[in-house]
């Protein structure tokens, strides 16, 4: 049994480590709400107009919406290719997956900067530079090593003998996928979306590369160029980047739940 004294120790510990966490956060949201442009923290002077002023100085509503489009065609399509690829790995068996499966997951080393280069100029030739079509397909394409990895994963650790004996009632492999394995992975599921989601949201790289027409740029990009116009203005900067993480911080907080078991299952697999 844990004695009271290891109790205590255990709840100090966590209470340092959250207020390690915590106390940037809240700085930088009281920075946020500075009267001052030099960002400095005044209690008795909230200032809640600074985020209307970033949203309308840094034009974040368009952004937020080009933002919105890519992730969640991005999303949509990883999930749908990680599910099918995960199952056809894990359940069905691909002829040659001892091959194929270990080049998929070399995706997962290769960096987006080694290969940036000729992908420009292959979307370029096929005139999806500049839009948000070719962006969702780059970040579907750059999702799949690891959304195969977690699904096969998944799916593999569901018992063997539920598969069978949904197949000898007479499932097919699609409803073995969407009545047996979907709702038993649903955590699992949930948990890949919330990650695409944030890679897809906060990915900056790929959109810089790839969008140049300032009413299609997403919201990370509307938050460089409005760091660049004011640069002096910290509160405004606070108030600009609390507004383009806004999304993920509320995915997460009615999410964190399912993420964190997500996780957690996914650690105890192989």
């Amino acid at each position: 049994m844990i004695s009271a004294f290891e109790r205590l120790m255990n709840h100090a510990v966590l209470v340092v480590i959250s207020f390690i966490v915590v106390f940037p956060v809240g700085w930088f949201l009281l920075t946020s709400l500075s009267p001052n442009t030099a960002g400095t923290i005044d209690l008795a002077h909230l200032t809640w107009s600074n985020f209307t002023t970033a949203w309308q100085a840094g034009d974040f509503g368009q952004a937020m919406t080009a933002s919105a489009v890519i992730t969640i065609g991005a999303v949509l399509g990883q999930m749908v290719t990680a599910i099918l690829a995960g199952y056809g790995f894990s359940v069905l068996g691909v002829a040659g997956e001892k091959i194929i499966f270990p080049v998929i997951l070399f995706g997962l080393m290769i960096s987006s900067e080694v290969f940036i280069i000729p992908l420009y100029y292959e979307m370029r030739q096929i005139g999806l530079t500049d839009s948000w079509l070719g962006l969702i397909l780059i970040q579907i394409g750059m999702g799949v090593p690891f959304g195969t990895f977690w699904m096969r994963a998944t799916f593999r650790a569901v018992p063997r003998s539920l598969i069978e004996a949904a197949q000898m009632d007479g499932a097919r492999s699609w409803r073995v996928l969407w009545a047996i394995l979907f709702p038993i992975a649903r955590p699992s599921v949930l948990t890949l979306a919330l990650l695409s989601f944030m890679w897809t949201w906060n990915d900056y790289f790929l959109s810089l590369v790839f969008i140049s027409d300032p009413a299609k740029q997403p919201a990370t990009l509307a938050l460089g160029v409005f760091q660049g116009l004011h640069v002096s203005q910290v509160n405004l900067l606070a108030a600009g980047s609390l507004i383009v993480a806004l999304p993920v911080l509320l995915l997460y907080v009615f999410f964190q739940r399912h993420f964190i078991q997500g996780v957690i299952n996914g650690a105890l697999r192989e």
